[in-house]
């Protein structure tokens, strides 16, 4: 009797935690969602290893979701990069005014490629919270441990180049480990964080050790004006 009372007391407690899981789970894709398709935000990475340097690493990027346009203002050491996303169509600004994905060459090419597949903070969030092993309540916040594949995918900046095959794809990274936390006030998701660690591959397979912090602050949600330069818009619409 008393071990069938321990078995069925473990049976209640291990319950209690996965339905504690799927509860925070849960909060964050609703705080995510009631974000709705107008607010702003500011995506700030802390960077520790990884290759180059000075222009090539990211600073803080403001992005605003409004009028079904997704526009960004990133930059890059001394440089400013802008651009305009409206479902998978994306234009980016140049010296030589903006232009579109079929337009640009080069490193630009390549960046707007990936801001094809975007994803703006409600679903981002959402999806990080898909890609945790877990979640749970931790003061006023949400934390839990992202899964090794979600993490290498971070760490590849969205996975592999379009078109690379097996022969001239970098390795995948390794050691890569990770976390996120998702803080919500008032029903709605008001900031989140993801960490993720591991061991990266540059040109010529150099390897590089990549600890990496993204914090996303949200900010004038349902009050938003799209900024984003009319020719950028016009570009894609």
């Amino acid at each position: 009797m008393k071990q069938f009372s321990l078995i069925a007391g473990a049976l209640l407690v291990c319950g209690s935690l996965i339905a504690a899981e799927a509860d925070a789970k849960a909060d964050v894709k609703a705080a995510a969602k009631k974000l709705g398709a107008n607010y702003s935000w500011t995506s700030t990475p802390k960077m520790d290893g990884g290759p180059g340097g000075g222009n090539f690493r990211p600073g803080p990027t403001e992005g605003q979701v409004a009028d079904g346009f997704v526009y960004l203002k990133s930059t890059f050491g001394d440089r400013t990069i802008q651009s305009v996303i409206k479902g998978e169509k994306v234009a980016t600004e140049t010296q030589d005014g903006w232009q579109n994905v079929d337009e640009l060459e080069g490193n630009r090419a390549g960046m707007a490629r990936r801001l094809k597949t975007y994803k703006a903070p409600a679903l981002e969030a959402a999806d990080l919270a898909d890609k945790a092993k877990s979640l749970k309540k931790d003061g006023d916040a949400i934390i839990g441990d992202l899964t090794e594949d979600a993490v290498k995918d971070l760490l590849s900046f969205g996975g592999r180049r379009p078109n690379a095959d097996a022969a001239t794809a970098r390795p995948a990274p390794k050691d890569a480990k990770g976390s996120v936390k998702f803080w919500v006030k008032d029903g709605s998701l008001s900031k989140y964080e993801f960490n993720v660690q591991g061991k990266i591959f540059g040109r010529d397979d150099q390897e590089f050790n990549m600890n990496r912090t993204t914090t996303i602050e949200i900010k004038d949600v349902g009050k938003t004006k799209l900024t984003a330069p009319e020719e950028g818009k016009k570009k894609i619409s």
